[in-house]
């Protein structure tokens, strides 16, 4: 299983969210490219980074801080946030980044996605993220009718081989992962599923890959020093 260290970026700042809630955002750590290197020294091959501002304004508002991290590290980075078009995601696979993570877009513009599986491959995941189990968009500000499950299968119909599933509940709250619902995906779909929201130490790390999980995405539990990242990644390899 792989472990994703996670950043979620506002203002060029590292922040933590709960629930989803912008109103809570709270500054984690100084520096992105320094949290970063701090990811890699402790055995992290991936990092998962979030553009929140460009998830609101609906553009790639903090590509700078994006690119440093690809450029200054050896990690594989994966890019959530802000990508609504073919030249947003051109952008980044041309600039180092490993993988371009499409959320509302997904829901809004399915053609989108195939037209990117087609030129990009696997370095396309969808981020589904889902509120009582029906998917949010826009920054998880509005709600849809589409279970998430139903998405899912849509996104696997047009080749997208990583899925990335957020219950919005969970997400910033230390209160575990959703495996009920990650593991009814798992076995729905042929996708890699990327578990993200409520992960809160190594008992959740351990259930996670014994239900043959994908991944595991860690964000306030790395920041609140529940989960120690070096030992996660050694038993995500056990």
């Amino acid at each position: 299983m792989v472990i994703l260290p996670a950043i979620d970026i506002i203002d060029g700042k590292p922040v933590r969210l709960y629930k989803g809630d912008f109103a809570t955002a709270e500054q984690v750590a100084d520096d992105a490219l320094q949290t970063a290197r701090r990811f890699a020294a402790a055995g992290a091959t991936w990092i998962h980074l979030v553009d929140l501002d460009g998830s609101l304004q609906k553009r790639r508002v903090n590509s700078d801080t994006i690119l440093a991290v690809a450029r200054e590290t050896e990690l594989n980075v994966e890019i959530g946030g802000g990508l609504r078009t073919m030249e947003d995601i051109a952008f980044y696979a041309e600039n180092g980044i490993r993988r371009m993570i499409l959320g509302s877009v997904a829901l809004k513009d399915p053609v989108l996605v195939k037209e990117a599986v087609k030129a990009f491959g696997d370095r396309i995941a969808v981020g589904i993220d889902a509120k009582d189990e029906y998917v949010a968009a826009e920054g998880w500000t509005e709600q849809s009718g589409i279970h998430y499950i139903e998405l899912a299968k849509g996104m696997e119909a047009v080749g997208v081989r990583t899925v990335i599933y957020t219950d919005i509940s969970r997400d910033g709250t230390l209160t575990g992962p959703n495996i009920e619902q990650l593991v009814r995906l798992n076995e729905a779909v042929s996708c890699n599923i990327v578990a993200s929201g409520g992960v809160t130490d190594i008992n959740d790390i351990i259930a996670l890959r014994t239900h043959g999980l994908y991944g595991a995405i860690c964000g306030k539990s790395i920041y609140k020093g529940t989960l120690d990242l070096k030992e996660a990644i050694e038993k995500s390899r056990e």
